[in-house]
């Protein structure tokens, strides 16, 4: 998915959510066609933030309510869900594409407490709107901290905007996500963990994985990581990496990727060492790790990083490949249309 215009940044003690438009990568603008708007209740922390940002208490009950606004002269679908808040990939947290796997500290879901009333797919008129409403129930047992996630919209009616014959046509697709923050008694103070380090594959790149674990029910803003893997057999450092703007949800983990690139895995016994800070905390983490040759073999072999050719001249011979039958396709074409002549003469 392409960002491709923001609905602006809504920021509130330490963390930020971002209302987005996100489109299927294309190179024609179209208009959204809709928007979302939170209706904020009573309890609201703080009124200037646009999102859910609630102070809640245990078992409390409360219906919370969207407005959908279709700015089209045709009835639109939209589709709605809750999303649970995780820390991705990339050092973001993620409130638009949902995970399956969470953190073991995680005892209370996003989607779990907050479930959407009526169909999850509405249709909101031609130039007009639609209310749309869920219901959080919180846990009876008190909560200390932070409850994170999203209220997602997609609009699932888009039609394909042009027909060539014979090519690819493309749909655009776009969505917006609410943030939602439920905040209940004392919030903790950040608690972040190494879980573990492991050798690995991301899109099959191969690499080297710390974990990083935030066990509290706190957000983790403006990190910045200086990250060194040294041989213990030779005493060279093999890898070094720095990264800053790392973000990470309540109660989330962080799969940290250090990709090797060109270099490639060699089994033996490694240290890591990582210090991980923002302006309030600092953690400094040490830990020794083996790569063993199983893995080695393995993910160097899988690896594009390897191969003797780029992954962007797969995309270029694929291309040439299809240019050549096209060329072959026309040949075959007229000389049909010729055959066919010279029978009629």
């Amino acid at each position: 998915m392409k960002k491709l215009a923001w609905g602006g940044a809504l920021v509130a003690a330490g963390m930020s959510f971002s209302l987005t438009a996100q489109a299927a990568k294309t190179t024609q603008s179209n208009e959204i066609g809709f928007s979302v708007a939170a209706k904020l209740p009573k309890n609201q922390l703080h009124a200037k933030n646009s999102f859910f940002d609630l102070k809640m208490t245990p078992g409390k009950t409360q219906t919370l309510k969207t407005v959908i606004y279709n700015v089209t002269n045709r009835d639109i679908k939209v589709k709605t869900a809750i999303h649970t808040a995780y820390t991705n990939s990339n050092g973001v947290i993620e409130y638009v594409t949902p995970t399956k796997e969470f953190d073991a500290s995680l005892d209370y879901q996003m989607s779990q407490l907050t479930k959407i009333n009526g169909a999850k797919t509405v249709t909101v008129p031609a130039n007009g709107s639609k209310v749309v409403t869920a219901t959080v129930k919180m846990p009876t047992t008190k909560v200390n901290g932070v409850i994170l996630g999203g209220w997602y919209f997609k609009r699932v009616d888009q039609k394909v905007t042009g027909t060539v014959k014979g090519s690819m046509n493309i749909s655009n697709q776009y969505s917006y996500v609410i943030g939602l923050k439920y905040t209940e008694g004392t919030v903790p103070q950040p608690n972040l963990k190494l879980a573990k380090v492991t050798a690995g594959m991301r899109n099959y790149h191969r690499g080297i994985f710390p974990e990083l674990r935030n066990t509290a029910a706190v957000i983790i803003p403006n990190l910045t990581m200086k990250t060194t893997i040294t041989s213990q057999n030779s005493g060279k450092v093999v890898k070094s990496a720095k990264k800053a703007n790392v973000q990470m949800a309540p109660n989330s983990t962080f799969d940290y990727p250090m990709l090797l690139g060109k270099t490639e895995l060699q089994a033996g016994n490694y240290h890591l060492h990582m210090v991980v800070k923002n302006t309030d905390h600092r953690w400094v983490f040490d830990r020794d790790f083996k790569i063993s040759n199983a893995d080695a073999k393995k993910y160097n072999r899988q690896s594009v990083d390897n191969s003797g050719i780029n992954v962007i001249w797969f995309v270029v011979l694929g291309a040439l490949g299809m240019f050549v039958l096209m060329l072959l396709g026309l040949w075959l074409f007229f000389w049909l249309r010729k055959r066919r002549q010279s029978k009629a003469q």
